[in-house]
């Protein structure tokens, strides 16, 4: 059976067999569970003592704790990736065994996060470095002891690259022969004539 929160694919056999541990506690309690649960994956953090609170009347061990966490995390983060509402995403968990109270009270904590939690999903899906800025410089040396043959220009070029994750200005230095050198040019004008026809 395929799974609209699974990206149209059969649900993973580990998130069945969580289904039955989240259904040992309270549909209550299993809201509560998803708020803890959503606050982590928008970035906000997640209160681990709550978590126990919340899962020691149904005598969870650390074991059942941190898989109904995973499971919760796969389900409201899958879903919000393929953009599933809370109807279908109710619908689809009480197929898989999930009580209605329980799917409900999952289903509203995912309603009320869901533009929160795919704005995130957003941000840290791919992102690419930056290219800022290069340098460069030729050296050419005349005479030396240690080579026979010396007239052969040296290129040094440094990039300098924003990394988006640490917001910061990284190095890359690099040096090439002249041939080497060409074969470089050539090759990021020919990227950016491409770049060109895209845009």
């Amino acid at each position: 059976m395929r799974f609209r929160f699974c990206g149209d694919l059969d649900c993973p056999d580990w998130v069945l067999a969580e289904i039955s541990t989240l259904a040992k506690i309270s549909s209550v309690k299993m809201k509560l569970l998803c708020a803890q649960v959503l606050k982590d994956l928008v970035g906000e953090g997640i209160d681990y003592q709550k978590i126990t609170k919340l899962t020691s009347d149904a005598r969870f061990e650390i074991g059942d704790v941190k898989a109904s966490i995973a499971v919760l995390s796969f389900i409201l983060s899958s879903a919000a990736k393929h953009n599933v509402d809370g109807e279908s995403l109710s619908s689809e968990l009480q197929q898989l065994g999930l009580p209605k109270e329980h799917a409900t009270g999952l289903c509203k904590s995912y309603e009320d996060k869901q533009t929160a939690l795919q704005e995130k999903l957003k941000d840290c899906s791919l992102r690419l470095n930056k290219l800022d800025s290069v340098s460069w410089r030729v050296d050419y040396t005349l005479s030396s002891s240690e080579l026979k043959e010396v007239n052969e220009p040296l290129i040094h070029i440094k990039f300098n690259i924003r990394n988006v994750d640490a917001g910061k200005l990284e190095p890359t230095v690099m040096s090439v022969s002249a041939d080497k050198f060409r074969v470089l040019l050539t090759e990021l004008r020919q990227a950016q004539a491409m770049m060109n026809s895209l845009n």
